[in-house]
């Protein structure tokens, strides 16, 4: 008996020693800093990239060109369903000191604004004048762009067909801006719908603002819309006491008609 004691302590540590072994492997990597560190360091990523995919945009969705400011650039992008704006932001906008309270307050108004107008003829937000108009300026590059995609897109489609339509399914729907046209009192604008080969909407994107020229803008602009549709072309009188913004908005319209065919 005496002498089989020193056996059964040997069987008996040698199976503490292994039964410790066991525990510490199993327990090493659930408290390995390193792992727990690479597991949490890998996450971050996959919740970034989601939201980031390629078609989170969609097809409607397009950002106008920074456009630069006393305080800062301003970007904005649209969101254009079946030919109106149906969203529309500010991704970059002037920060810092006083900008930040401007901006906050600017910002939302101004795409309301857009949503409501569906252009960039959007009043400037009181207080934040050069806000408003980098605003309405990278607002018109967007919209000029969704123009030309939706007109490429319609030149690809009106290939097919028999021909047998006329009209219309003819000749297309093109949404057309002419080149800004300077004047003594600012920059005059137009933006025109040719459908059939025949002006079905006019409009001045810019015009002279500011002091007497707002009332003479106020007064000139619709004469010269509604000239435009009637007249077909750029052929059209001057409106009396608008002279300049008359011979800017005739000189836009003929580019935009260039730009048509003519």
């Amino acid at each position: 008996m005496r002498k089989s004691h020193p056996v059964r302590r040997a069987v008996l540590a040698g199976a503490a020693t292994v039964s410790g072994i066991v525990l510490l492997l199993s327990l090493k990597p659930a408290s390995d800093p390193g792992s727990a560190s690479a597991a949490g360091g890998a996450a971050p990523p996959v919740a970034a990239q989601s939201p980031q995919g390629g078609r989170g945009t969609g097809a409607g969705t397009v950002t106008g060109d920074a456009a630069r400011t006393q305080y800062g650039p301003v970007q904005v992008r649209v969101t254009v369903s079946g030919g109106r704006i149906t969203r529309a932001e500010a991704v970059q906008a002037p920060k810092g000191g006083q900008s930040d309270q401007v901006t906050a307050d600017a910002v939302p108004k101004l795409n309301q604004a857009a949503v409501a107008a569906g252009n960039a003829d959007i009043d400037a937000v009181s207080g934040a004048t050069y806000t408003s108009a980098g605003y309405a300026k990278s607002l018109q590059s967007a919209l000029d762009k969704a123009a030309a995609a939706a007109g490429s897109a319609g030149q690809e489609s009106s290939g097919s067909g028999d021909g047998a339509g006329g009209g219309d399914a003819g000749q297309g729907r093109q949404v057309l801006t002419g080149d800004a046209a300077q004047t003594q009192y600012g920059p005059v604008q137009v933006r025109v719908t040719v459908s059939g080969g025949r002006i079905t909407d006019a409009e001045a994107l810019q015009a002279p603002k500011g002091g007497r020229s707002d009332q003479v803008t106020a007064d000139a602009v619709p004469k010269l819309n509604q000239a435009a549709v009637a007249a077909g072309n750029a052929d059209i009188d001057a409106v009396s006491g608008a002279t300049y913004t008359s011979a800017g908005y005739t000189q836009s319209l003929q580019s935009a008609l260039d730009r048509a065919g003519g």
